[in-house]
């Protein structure tokens, strides 16, 4: 291990949890487990403030008894893993309507505890949620991004440390959790992902829902593991596991619920009558995903194209955790018409304005890659800022108006 990865990674998101504290009672940081929320919470605020975690069954179990007597014994805490002892929340209510003090709370959370009715109910305009997903590349690096910015001005951007070839192979299958960031070997990753997966289900699924099936979550993640990427058919996905469409998405929803995976809505307009909309499904890390369907090296080079879905599901993840660092009111969308002719990526901004981003994992672009792009550029006519086909390549070339082919490096530079 070199001496970059024995020192803490810079957490862009802490900027945000900062300067929720200074005006808002309760500030929650969620994400999926292991990505490093604890450490984030740990290192940003002072000594002195008490920090307890729900995952100690001591303090667990005196929260569910008297939640109200536990919240009224701290004056600013941090509490981790809030989400097993939801109860807490109406308690820290009614503290915060008695003390309306900043950053008085600093809440963890492995779940998405919006999706949660007792939490929008009680904590609606006392508290701001910061999302915190696994290490983007940008993170690693050590260097803030500027790509989207660049895109919505028109540009490709410039390149960060490029990567290509096997070092890029070796970057998207061990995605951005530090665990995996710590296992050099693909065995050893596959074997903490295994781990990981039971830990989930054996706790987390339990503490957010009521599932009956609980021991077919594992291989309902496996299935979705291969439709990673693909239009969402539930009913198919469902057929594999012995599920009903009903019971398939509720289980679906669970999993999001948990940060695994995230529905990719299609992008379309009123008046565009031939896209396809239907949901893509994405898996929130590339590294958990190559874990779970046992890709290594040694497979991709034996067969390249099964590197696409993970290098689009590794774009897709780097996206998610760049539009919430930029301040604006982005969402992320897919783009499909009824001719087969799309685009892996739609970032559109609260004005409309629209870029589109294309993943090949090629090592060379023709000007068929743009084929869905000017599609896309067609219709949102001058909303279309840019169109950017991200290649396994070293070199920026324009393919028209404000149509680029770029390295993939240029995600984080």
């Amino acid at each position: 291990m070199d001496e970059r990865k024995n020192r803490l990674y810079p957490r862009f998101a802490g900027a945000q949890v900062l300067t929720a504290l200074k005006d808002t009672p309760v500030v929650l940081v969620t994400g999926p487990r292991q990505c490093g929320k604890t450490t984030l919470v740990r290192s940003l605020v002072a000594a002195g403030r008490e920090f307890i975690t729900m995952d100690d069954d001591t303090v667990l179990a005196s929260a569910r008894a008297d939640p109200a007597g536990l919240v009224r014994s701290l004056k600013t805490a941090t509490i981790d893993e809030i989400q097993r002892a939801p109860d807490l929340l109406r308690a820290i209510k009614m503290s915060v309507d008695e003390d309306r003090q900043a950053g008085r709370f600093l809440l963890t959370g492995s779940a998405n505890l919006l999706a949660v009715p007792l939490v929008s109910e009680s904590l609606a305009g006392r508290m701001e949620i910061v999302n915190l997903l696994p290490l983007s590349q940008a993170e690693i690096h050590r260097r803030r991004p500027g790509f989207l910015r660049a895109a919505f001005e028109g540009k490709a951007g410039r390149c960060g440390e490029t990567i290509t070839g096997r070092q890029l192979v070796d970057a998207v299958l061990t995605g951005g959790y530090p665990e995996m960031l710590r296992r050099k070997r693909p065995e050893r990753r596959r074997a903490w992902a295994r781990d990981y997966v039971r830990a989930i289900v054996q706790r987390d699924v339990r503490d957010i829902a009521e599932v009956e099936k609980l021991a077919q979550m594992p291989r309902l993640l496996q299935v979705l593991a291969h439709y990673s990427g693909q239009l969402t058919n539930f009913t198919e996905i469902g057929g594999q596991v012995g599920f009903d469409d009903k019971t398939t998405r509720k289980y679906i929803g669970i999993l999001e619920q948990l940060y695994l995976v995230r529905r990719v809505e299609p992008w379309f307009r009123n008046q565009l009558k031939r896209l396809v909309k239907t949901p893509k499904l994405h898996f929130l890390d590339s590294g958990l995903l190559a874990a779970l369907l046992a890709i290594t090296p040694e497979r991709i080079r034996l067969d390249r194209a099964i590197f696409g879905r993970l290098l689009e599901t590794f774009v897709f993840t780097e996206l998610i955790k760049q539009i919430a660092w930029t301040g604006n009111a982005c969402a992320l969308y897919h783009y499909r018409d009824k001719d087969q002719d799309e685009v892996d990526f739609v970032v559109e901004d609260e004005s409309g304005a629209v870029v589109g981003i294309e993943v090949k994992a090629g090592a060379t672009v023709n000007t068929g890659d743009f084929r869905g792009l000017r599609k896309l550029a067609a219709a949102c006519g001058a909303g279309f800022r840019a169109g950017i086909v991200l290649y396994d390549g070293e070199r920026r070339a324009p393919f028209g108006d404000r149509l680029f082919a770029a390295p993939l490096g240029c995600l984080w530079g």
